[in-house]
C-alpha cells in the first residue's frame, strides 16, 4: 500500500492510498474519485516544482517517498510557460496564487502576464487567468514595485511601507525645510502626518503625500543670507546639499556660522533650533570647539544637561553653549575635519542627551 498526495486546480493536497507501485494515469485518477467520463488530466508535480503529463495507459513507478499529483477534469490541457519554464495545466483557469506555487515565485516578487501591445499585466493572488487563448501565454516574476506619488515625484519602491522623511527624501525635497504634509487617501479627508510617521502601500487608495510650506509669504524677497566669509568648498556643498539655510558673519572679530532651523531629535521641548559654530581665523589649520544653540534646549524629563549653560551674545541674541570637546583619540586633523565632521560631533552630543 502506498500513499500519494493529489491536488486538484486549487493545489490543495490530499492523502489518497493507492495499492500499486506502479499505477496507470487511469488508476490514479479513479482513486483519487473520478470516472472515465470525467476525461481526468493526471499531472506529475516532479521535485524540481514541474509537471509531467501521465497519460491514462502510462505508468508511473511510485518507489520511495511520497508522490504529488495534480488531478482535475479536463478535455485538454493549457500549456503556458513561468519564468521559462513550461507547465501543462489541466484547466482553463488559473488563479495567481497556483501561478506563484507552481512558479515558487517567493514574498517579495510579484507575478506578471507579458503582454506586447499592451503593458504587462499585474498577476494579484486572486485574480483569474484564462489559458484559452491564442499561444502561449508567458508569465514572469519580478521584485514588486510599489509607487507613492510625493508631490508629483513618483517614487517605485521595493517595500511596502516607507517613512515619510525617507519619502521626502527620495522625492528631491528637503524634509527639514518646513512642511505641512498631508497624506491623500481615496474617499477619506486628507490626513496630516509627521516625518516619523510610516506609509502603508498597501492600504487601498492611497494617492499621494502633499506638501505646503509652513510659512507663505505675501510676496515679499527673503532676505539674502548673509556671506561675511567663505567657508571651505566641501562644507558649502554639504550644507547646501541639507537644504539648510545657512550664514556666515563676524562679530568683535569672531567669525561665526550660523545654521537656522537645525533639526533636534525627540525627547527635547524644542524641535528646531540655531545652531552657532565659531570658525577660528586659520580654519581649517585651527580646530572648531564646541557648539552654540537658540533657544536653550530642554529635555522634556526635565533632566539638566552638563556643560550647556553658559550665555553668549551673538549679533544681539542670547545662545547656551555646549561645552563638547574631542577626545584624545580623535584629535582635530586639518586635512580631514571641517563644517562637515563638527556637524557630526554636534549631532552625536545632542542625541546622546536624547538617550538616542
Amino acid at each position: 500500500m502506498h500513499q500519494v498526495l493529489v491536488a486538484d486546480q486549487t493545489l490543495t493536497f490530499r492523502p489518497v492510498r493507492v495499492d500499486d507501485e506502479s499505477p496507470t494515469g487511469a488508476q490514479l485518477a479513479s482513486w483519487a474519485g473520478y470516472s472515465p467520463g470525467d476525461n481526468a488530466s493526471v499531472l506529475h508535480m516532479l521535485s524540481n516544482g514541474e509537471l509531467e503529463d501521465i497519460r491514462p495507459n502510462e505508468t508511473v513507478r511510485l518507489g520511495d517517498g511520497t508522490r504529488r499529483f495534480v488531478i482535475a477534469p479536463s478535455d485538454r490541457s493549457f500549456r503556458f510557460t513561468i519564468d521559462g519554464t513550461r507547465v501543462d495545466w489541466p484547466a482553463r483557469i488559473i488563479t495567481g496564487a497556483v501561478l506563484r506555487k507552481l512558479g515558487k515565485v517567493p514574498d517579495g516578487k510579484a507575478v506578471y502576464l507579458e503582454r506586447s501591445a499592451e503593458p504587462d499585466r499585474l498577476i494579484g493572488p486572486q485574480d483569474l487567468v484564462d489559458l484559452a487563448a491564442p499561444g502561449v501565454e508567458s508569465f514572469v516574476s519580478r521584485p514588486l514595485i510599489w509607487r507613492l506619488n510625493v508631490q508629483g515625484v513618483i517614487l517605485e519602491l521595493t517595500t511596502p511601507t516607507i517613512r515619510v522623511r525617507e519619502a521626502l527624501s527620495k522625492a528631491g525635497f528637503n524634509p527639514d525645510q518646513g512642511w505641512h504634509i498631508f497624506l491623500k487617501v481615496a474617499g477619506q479627508p486628507k490626513q496630516a502626518v509627521s516625518l516619523d510617521e510610516h506609509v502603508d502601500l498597501r492600504t487601498p487608495g492611497i494617492e499621494k503625500l502633499r506638501l505646503t510650506p509652513r510659512e507663505v509669504n505675501n510676496g515679499e524677497a527673503l532676505p539674502t543670507p548673509r556671506r561675511a566669509f567663505a567657508l571651505l568648498e566641501v562644507d558649502e556643498r554639504h550644507l547646501n546639499a541639507l537644504g539648510a539655510l545657512w550664514e556666515t558673519v563676524e562679530e568683535h572679530g569672531r567669525r561665526w556660522l550660523l545654521i537656522h532651523d537645525y533639526p533636534v531629535p525627540a525627547g527635547y521641548t524644542v524641535t528646531r533650533t540655531l545652531l552657532a559654530l565659531e570658525i577660528p581665523p586659520t580654519y581649517p589649520g585651527a580646530q572648531i570647539d564646541m557648539f552654540y544653540v537658540r533657544p536653550q534646549l530642554v529635555l522634556r524629563s526635565g533632566r539638566a544637561i552638563p556643560n550647556a549653560d553658559v550665555d553668549t551674545v551673538i549679533l544681539g541674541m542670547t545662545f547656551k553653549r555646549w561645552s563638547r570637546h574631542r577626545g584624545a583619540g580623535s584629535p582635530w586633523n586639518p586635512a580631514l575635519d571641517n563644517v562637515v565632521t563638527h556637524l557630526a560631533l554636534v549631532e552625536s552630543s545632542i542625541a546622546k542627551e536624547a538617550g538616542e
